[in-house]
């Protein structure tokens, strides 16, 4: 037997921020991070809350990658102020330390249920409707999934307000997570017909919307769209699970710090070649991996089909990389410029064997080996 559940009532559309008036609490923690906390954006927020007569406190004491660190001083803020409902503000990272401060806090205290309505600003991790979350040891450089159905956000709210100040790097980097969330998620082994129907979807508005959206900020209508495509990708991933271009993006941004999305993108045309076991080299075969022709899928929802599958997934992958060439995204760990090739060279085996042991592991349509995960890496390091 299988089951598909959607917990997270999710509220969208011009004015979807009034509902935070009309919230059935009246104790109000919001967490977000710095720059939302100290700028105009933040009055979004707080202004319907105030019409609302909500007593509210902000916590701002949120940084990139959700450290646990900075997670236990939210868990004492929580404690401390007791709110009726946490309301998370922001991209992947404050959302995800909104989860694991309230998760962590009602483990210590359970005084009862406490709401949490998640917030995106940005178009990208679909955190708004998952029941996972990502902290970061930094003395150990592992980033550690969390995986619990309490961590998913009772409310989300889609306001593409939040999100048409993002500059065109993060807007890059994002919009490339939410097409990695749903490529990854309908090639899952666990896949089935309601997840597969939100990823083709989020792909479908990705191959309309990105790049328009990327080129243009304040084109409030791609804006949406990319914002809609994110929480599709979210649900269908919520659903189905990832894939190894997740389990080897957390390697890569826990110990060389790269953004989560940027990693993917980087990752991802490498992966579809990895799970369809088909590269430049490929000729016409008379069988293929399962994978071969959920990716041929994709591709013929984004218009790139060709005479056979082998071409199908070519065009997919070149489609990939010409997406990242047109915003700028680097395409090799050489073009970052960042990184030294003993740096890197010296972290592979390390990284290789949390790769495998992530969470996101198991559900790769094709099962790797520590020997595949190290190619893939040397791969990517320069063509």
């Amino acid at each position: 037997m299988k089951t598909f559940e959607m917990k997270t009532v999710i509220h969208f559309g011009d004015n979807s921020l009034d509902r935070l008036a009309e919230l059935p609490y009246k104790k109000v923690l919001v967490i977000t991070d710095p720059f939302i906390a100290k700028g105009e954006m933040i009055n979004l927020i707080t202004e319907p809350l105030k019409r609302g007569g909500k007593e509210f406190e902000v916590f701002s004491d949120v940084v990139p990658d959700a450290p646990v660190g900075k997670i236990a001083v939210g868990v004492k803020k929580f404690l401390e102020y007791q709110p009726e409902v946490v309301v998370a503000v922001g991209g992947g990272s404050a959302i995800d330390s909104s989860k694991a401060i309230r998760e962590f806090a009602l483990k210590i205290n359970n005084y009862g249920k406490v709401g949490l309505i998640a917030i995106p600003t940005t178009s990208g991790t679909g955190s708004e409707v998952t029941s996972f979350a990502v902290v970061n040891d930094t003395e150990n450089h592992v980033k550690y999934p969390l995986i619990s159905d309490s961590l998913t956000a009772d409310e989300a709210i889609l306001d593409a307000e939040l999100v048409k100040s993002v500059p065109p790097s993060i807007t890059a980097d994002t919009g490339m997570d939410v097409l990695t969330h749903a490529i990854e998620s309908y090639v899952s082994i666990n896949h089935n017909e309601f997840s597969s129907a939100l990823a083709e979807k989020s792909i479908e508005i990705c191959g309309v919307f990105l790049l328009r959206a990327y080129l243009d900020g304040s084109d409030m209508h791609a804006r949406q769209k990319m914002h809609v495509a994110s929480c599709l990708a979210g649900l269908s991933f919520n659903a189905a699970g990832l894939g190894i271009t997740h389990s080897m993006a957390h390697q890569l941004g826990a110990v060389f710090h790269i953004p989560h999305g940027r990693a993917n993108a980087m990752l991802l045309p490498h992966i579809v070649e990895f799970n369809a076991d088909i590269n430049k080299h490929s000729k016409s075969q008379k069988e293929y991996l399962p994978a071969v022709k959920r990716y041929a899928n994709i591709a013929h929802i984004l218009g790139l089909s060709n005479y056979n599958k082998v071409m199908s997934v070519r065009s997919l992958v070149n489609w990939i990389q010409f997406m990242q060439k047109e915003m700028n995204i680097p395409l090799t760990i050489q073009e970052l410029g960042t990184i030294s090739p003993d740096e890197y060279f010296g972290a592979i085996d390390k990284m290789a064997d949390a790769a495998l042991a992530d969470a996101c592991t198991p559900a790769n349509p094709r099962v790797p080996t520590k020997e595949d995960i190290v190619k893939i890496y040397k791969k990517l390091w320069s063509f």
